[in-house]
C-alpha cells in the first residue's frame, strides 16, 4: 500500500513538473515577427511555418524551395508563399534582402510565429520577435 502511494506522488509530481514546463513555453504573441535566411540551398526542400493569432486556429505555411538559392532569394520565395496563404490580414515582406518581415493588420490579433520544420540543407532559418 505504501508502496502505491509513493508511485502515485511520483506521478502527481512529475505531472506538475510538466504542466509548469508547458506553461513556461506557452506562446507569446507578437505583432511583427522576422524570419532570417543565412547561406544558402544545397538541395531542394520545404520550410513549414506555424501561425497562430491569438485565441485563434493555427495556419501552417508550407514553403517549397528549389535547389543552389540563395538567402535573398529564399526571402522572396517565402514572402510570396506567406502572401498568398495568409491574406490581407498580415503585411509580409522582404527587409534587408534576406529577412522576411511578418507584420499584423488593422484588428488582426497578435501571433505567433513557430517554425515547424525545415528540410532544405544548408538553408540556416531563424526566428525572431520583433
Amino acid at each position: 500500500m505504501k508502496n502505491l502511494r509513493n508511485s502515485r506522488r511520483l506521478g502527481l509530481c512529475s505531472g506538475l513538473l510538466l504542466l509548469a514546463f508547458a506553461l513556461d513555453a506557452q506562446a507569446d504573441p507578437a505583432s511583427k515577427w522576422r524570419v532570417e535566411f543565412d547561406h544558402s540551398a544545397k538541395d531542394a526542400g520545404e520550410l513549414v511555418l506555424r501561425v497562430t493569432p491569438a485565441g485563434g486556429t493555427p495556419t501552417e505555411v508550407t514553403t517549397k524551395f528549389p535547389d543552389n538559392i540563395g538567402e535573398n532569394q529564399a526571402a522572396d520565395i517565402l514572402k510570396t508563399s506567406l502572401r498568398a496563404s495568409l491574406g490581407d490580414g498580415y503585411k509580409v515582406e522582404v527587409d534587408d534582402g534576406e529577412d522576411v518581415l511578418i507584420k499584423r493588420r488593422g484588428k488582426t490579433p497578435k501571433f505567433e510565429l513557430t517554425l515547424v520544420s525545415n528540410s532544405v540543407n544548408g538553408l540556416s532559418v531563424a526566428i525572431k520577435r520583433e
